[in-house]
């Protein structure tokens, strides 16, 4: 019982053998007729495709991660698994304490809506009740700057637009965990500077961050630690500038 106390105590994520497997298709059905037909007749034909393979590692609480690879290496995979989005096939996942994802832009969003509404949808998403999102309500538009844009329906936003009010209401209260998934790209780069630094602030006060993206230089300037996946294999993990070397070297080599 204290093992399983230090543990929860200790660790924020704990991936444990993990992999995560899908079925895709062999030939290709161009109607859900053709579809049924075969499923009937037991005639479709799938291949197995591994998008994480035996992965293990380990969060401790107030770490921070940057998940580095090149598309189709099983990065935000990793991050679904982890918000139990998707289930592993294998091994198991855990994690301890709450956990704001950031995931996929409009994820929590209603397009139809206007961005007023949609904070308070969202809010209700992550958790909070309408009490709590209109007491943060002016300090969440005030980090997105969409000040003169909430009465428009989200469907009219810009990626960009749509990213920075995710962002603001995930981070308006310090979660446990921070997940992060390539967001911050659409932004531009002082909006992006922005969320660095409250990326910063947050662990600072203990939040853990696990954080994807494709610039190296976010990740260094955002992350201490890295893990590099490959084809959905752990290729090295540790100090972010020791993998970061690695990766560099690897892609520099022509591999991908």
């Amino acid at each position: 019982m204290s093992e399983e106390k230090n543990v929860k105590d200790e660790y924020a994520v704990i991936v444990d053998h993990a992999t995560i497997r899908f079925n895709i298709a062999s030939e290709k059905i161009d109607n859900l007729k053709e579809y049924f037909v075969k499923l009937v007749k037991k005639e479709l034909m799938f291949q197995e495709f591994f998008a994480l393979d035996d992965v293990s590692f380990r969060v401790k609480k107030g770490e921070s991660w940057g998940i580095i690879g090149t598309n189709g290496s099983g990065k935000s995979t990793m991050l679904k698994m982890i918000c139990r989005i998707l289930k592993p096939y294998k091994g198991s996942v855990q994690t301890f304490g709450t956990i704001a994802p950031l995931i996929e832009l409009g994820a929590g969003f209603h397009e139809d809506l206007t961005a007023r509404e949609n904070i308070f949808l969202n809010g209700a998403v992550l958790g909070y009740d309408e009490k709590f999102m209109q007491a943060h309500f002016d300090e969440i538009v005030n980090f997105a700057e969409l000040h003169n844009f909430l009465d428009m329906p989200i469907k009219n936003y810009s990626s960009g637009m749509a990213a920075r009010l995710g962002f603001a209401i995930a981070t308006m209260v310090n979660p446990d965990i921070l997940i992060c998934d390539e967001v911050l790209a659409v932004g531009d780069v002082a909006f992006q500077k922005k969320c660095e630094k409250r990326m910063s602030e947050m662990r600072a006060s203990g939040t853990t961050l696990l954080f994807v993206s494709h610039s190296m230089e976010s990740v260094k300037s955002v992350c201490e630690n890295a893990l590099w996946l490959s084809h959905g294999k752990v290729m090295a993990a540790g100090p972010v500038d020791e993998v970061a070397e690695k990766y560099v070297q690897f892609l520099d080599e022509g591999n991908r």
